[in-house]
């Protein structure tokens, strides 16, 4: 059976792999292995945009910047088109960071967010699609952070937060910088403006609340937008409703009570009808139903009624048909339906395709979309009506396909309790029957996300790099996940810690059954629910894992309730009852509660300006093991890191210490942990700290 499953997988990325990338293998070429020195220079597709004739692409590339050459941050962001014949050029490059990248409605240009030059802020950049400098068309006193152009594109309409008045600016300069917790915050407001009028000042709307999601629609002035209470992130999570607005009085035309969390806010061609992605209710734990109504106002209509999936992604083709993408399992769908749910069609099939998002033509013909695959991170491609299927347009890595990369299989597995899961294994390349690999599972978070059948290596994935070092590396989609309907992905909810971990340790035990993993060398490692993962398989289940390597991740419940900047939000869709309701339960759902069984070797990584998992989560199961001294145990911070690593430096050390503590666990030695200091292959041979030994 192993056989049979090694060889499946080793076809199944030959079959995602686009013609024009070839394996080293093919190409005659030595194989070379995956280093996390690759990793720190991989580029990925972000967004994609379709012009309104459907003749060129654009979008936007993510590309890191050099640890040791470049002033670390995070990646830059550059302004790229791509025509159906795959021909792309360059249009804003280097040391940049292009955002919210849109086409005008005439098609004539690029418009953009970015700050350039002698900006104090970001604005709004155009840029002639036939040749030319872009320049800045509308700036306000703080940052654009969003914008909708009108149809005539003679006014667009801005988000932004208010200036800080001129008395508390002053003050702030004098010392009197105090913070009124989550009480002096500023409204994100909506302003209009006319780029062309040069003497026009924006017009500021007085709306309530704090808006997001601004959407001029395409035939009136009307503006389709997501307002919630506050800016406070528990609100902009799970309280925006939609709002129709008129663009001239501000006065509010329609509201919907779209329930619990909100993506996507699409306008119909002729103005008539609204479509969204939001939740099912409020306890709903991801945005993944596909609702619709009139936009004069009216009770939402599910398209897809108790369809087992997410909708990911959707856009108008003409006035009676929504086309999406759905996630369903580890794959993606694209198709569309019409308004009255009617004449479902399937354009790309399960089994066919990874993509992220897409974009239609005006014409509802052709569409850009984001898409990956096991050898590949994102990259542009489309598809027009008649094509067989989606031709992918990019090659933004090209010295990947130098690379020999592991084979990656779709394999499903029963829990303790019967229910069938589906998880993503990458096998240890020139895999022997009969030998036992070192197995590292990594755990999403969420837990109201899901892995996808495509690329699954970065900083703080294992993927490619661990598999390459002989490793077995395991993905779960584990109850909660997304991907597989709202009942699903409510499973985990009322039971921090119970079945959906215990669902882990059931994915480990298949693939010791089938003879692929050694049970004494498994490890563990995630981010946030998935750090909350680790942790608690390095203490309550310490005896199935002999190393663990937790992000960002939760060690008590109990305070994790009042230092988190999603309270609500953990409440509403996780836990499902409050602290004073029952205490026993969030303590005996702490890892810190099960310190005493720790026996597993745990690094611990953590941001240290996280606002949504307090970096005292793994300080006090830090102090705890360190006191218990029971196994070994080291604590890293990342200043100016927040919820994830953004910048270079952090997210290569990251992945370096990573791999280090697993390599000295699983594979090495073992006993005191590996020293602190690192060697950094990509920090140049003269640097003062090249003697620094591993």
């Amino acid at each position: 059976m192993r056989e049979l499953k090694t060889r499946f997988g080793l076809i199944l990325v030959g079959l995602l792999t686009s013609a024009g990338c070839a394996s080293s293998q093919a190409m005659g070429l030595e194989a070379v292995a995956l280093t996390p020195e690759h990793v720190a220079k991989l580029r990925s597709v972000s967004t994609a945009k379709i012009s309104p004739d459907g003749k060129l692409i654009a979008y936007t590339l993510r590309v890191p910047r050099r640890p040791f050459e470049d002033e670390d941050g995070p990646a830059w962001a550059e302004l790229h088109v791509v025509d159906a014949g795959g021909n792309s050029r360059p249009f804003i490059t280097g040391e940049v960071d292009v955002g919210a990248i849109e086409w005008l409605p005439d098609g004539k240009a690029i418009s953009f967010i970015t700050k350039r030059g002698k900006d104090e802020h970001k604005s709004v950049y155009v840029i002639p699609i036939d040749g030319g400098e872009s320049h800045r068309v509308v700036s306000l006193e703080t940052d654009v952070e969003g914008y909708s152009w009108s149809p005539d594109c003679k006014e667009v309409a801005l988000l932004a937060k208010p200036k800080l008045e001129k008395r508390g600016k002053s003050r702030q300069d004098k010392g009197f910088k105090q913070e009124i917790y989550e009480e002096d915050w500023r409204p994100m407001r909506v302003w209009i403006a006319k780029p062309d009028e040069k003497d026009s000042k924006p017009r500021l709307l007085e709306l309530p609340g704090s808006a997001s999601e601004i959407h001029w629609s395409s035939i009136d002035r009307r503006l389709a937008l997501a307002l919630a209470p506050t800016p406070l992130i528990d609100d902009e999570y799970m309280r925006r409703k939609v709002h129709v607005v008129d663009i001239d009085s501000g006065k509010t035309l329609a509201k919907f009570e779209n329930p619990g969390k909100l993506g996507q806010i699409v306008w119909s061609p002729d103005g008539k009808k609204l479509a969204m992605i939001s939740a099912e209710d409020i306890h709903d734990t991801q945005v993944g139903r596909l609702l619709i109504a009139p936009s004069a106002g009216a009770t939402l209509v599910d398209l897809l009624p108790n369809y087992e999936g997410h909708v990911t992604s959707i856009a108008w083709q003409d006035n009676d048909t929504i086309m999406f993408l759905l996630d369903e399992g580890v794959w993606t769908t694209f198709g569309e339906v019409r308004v009255d749910g009617k004449d479902r069609k399937t354009h790309v099939p399960t089994g066919k395709m990874v993509a992220g998002s897409f974009s239609l033509s005006k014409d509802g013909q052709s569409a850009a979309f984001t898409i990956e695959n096991p050898s590949h991170p994102f990259e542009v491609a489309m598809m027009s009506h008649g094509d067989k299927g989606i031709r992918k347009l990019t090659d933004s890595n090209p010295w990947l396909n130098e690379i020999r990369m592991a084979a990656q299989e779709i394999i499903t597995y029963k829990t303790r309790d019967g229910l069938q899961l589906e998880g993503l294994l990458i096998h240890p390349p020139d895999e022997q029957q009969g030998t036992k690999y070192p197995l590292i599972m990594y755990v999403h978070g969420g837990p109201e996300a899901h892995e996808r059948n495509g690329w699954l290596t970065s900083p703080s994935l294992p993927g490619q790099v661990a598999a390459a070092r002989g490793y077995a590396v395991f993905y779960p989609n584990y109850r909660g996940s997304t991907g597989r309907g709202v009942a699903f992905a409510k499973m985990g909810q009322a039971d921090l810690g119970g079945r959906e971990f215990d669902d882990l340790v059931d994915g480990v035990d298949h693939l010791i059954q089938i003879g692929l993993v050694d049970a004494k060398r498994v490890g563990i490692t995630g981010g946030s629910y998935g750090g909350y993962a680790t942790a608690w398989c390095s203490t309550f289940y310490s005896n199935r894992f002999a190393a663990g390597v937790m992000n960002v991740g939760v060690s008590d419940q109990i305070s994790m309730f009042g230092t988190s900047d999603i309270p609500e939000e953990w409440y509403l869709v996780h836990s499902r009852k409050r602290l004073w309701e029952d205490w026993k339960f969030f303590l005996e759902r702490s890892p810190i509660y099960h310190v005493g069984k720790a026996k597993t070797p745990l690094l611990i990584m953590h941001g240290k300006d996280d606002p949504r998992v307090d970096p005292r989560q793994s300080l006090e199961l830090f102090r705890n093991l360190k006191t218990l001294n029971q196994t070994p145990v080291r604590l890293v911070h990342y200043p100016g890191e927040g919820h994830g690593n953004r910048k270079a430096a952090a997210r290569y050390d990251y992945n370096l210490r990573m791999m280090q503590w697993f390599d000295h666990y699983l594979k090495g030695p073992g006993g005191e942990p590996p020293a602190y200091e690192l060697q950094y292959e990509l920090e140049p041979k003269d640097s003062d700290n090249q003697g620094t030994k591993d």
